[in-house]
């Protein structure tokens, strides 16, 4: 009898108290969520700015799709900072910031070296920040809504709840492709 009781106080003793029924039951409501999505994995991105769809690919096959919001002058190449056009081409997930002003961002490899010599050629400055984000910070209850129109410098927006998943999904070096 003495055993079970001394095994007891040495559990509390490294792990605390055992959690509450009612937080076992909350932490299994939440699992499932949670482990669906770590569960959602890519390793490829192609941007249609025509369809404003954003789909996340794993091994050629798409695993998700998002739509999104633009640059607000969308049509065409990006050519110059300040354009407001979303870039066009085959880049890559090059880095994150978890403190941007827009919630979160991943960077998108824009400028590449093409960019930066069609710019010069036009005695212009390609530009750069090109990121796919979430909604500016204080204005996350727009939610869906921010799709309503393109708003961005040029980059694609997504709701802070999709940037979430796009986030753990794709690795930093993952090709993404935007096609017109």
């Amino acid at each position: 009898m003495i055993l079970p009781i001394l095994a007891g106080a040495f559990t509390f003793a490294l792990l605390g108290p055992a959690p509450s029924d009612s937080i076992k039951a909350a932490s299994a409501r939440r699992a499932p969520a949670a482990k669906a999505a770590s569960a959602l994995a890519a390793d490829s991105i192609v941007v249609e700015k025509a369809l404003r769809r954003l789909t996340l690919y794993r091994n050629g096959e798409p695993v998700k799709q998002y739509n999104v919001a633009l640059g607000k002058n969308p049509s065409g190449r990006k050519v110059q900072i300040g354009d407001f056009k979303t870039p066009e081409g085959t880049y890559f997930i090059e880095g994150r910031n978890p403190q941007s002003r827009y919630y979160r961002a991943l960077r998108i490899s824009y400028p590449d070296m093409m960019d930066k010599l069609r710019a010069q050629s036009l005695g212009l400055t390609a530009g750069g920040d090109i990121m796919i984000h979430g909604l500016p910070t204080g204005r996350e209850l727009v939610g869906a809504y921010h799709r309503t129109t393109d708003w961005t410098e040029g980059c694609i927006a997504v709701t802070n709840q999709e940037l979430d998943e796009i986030w753990a999904a794709i690795p930093d070096g993952a090709p993404i492709q935007i096609k017109p």
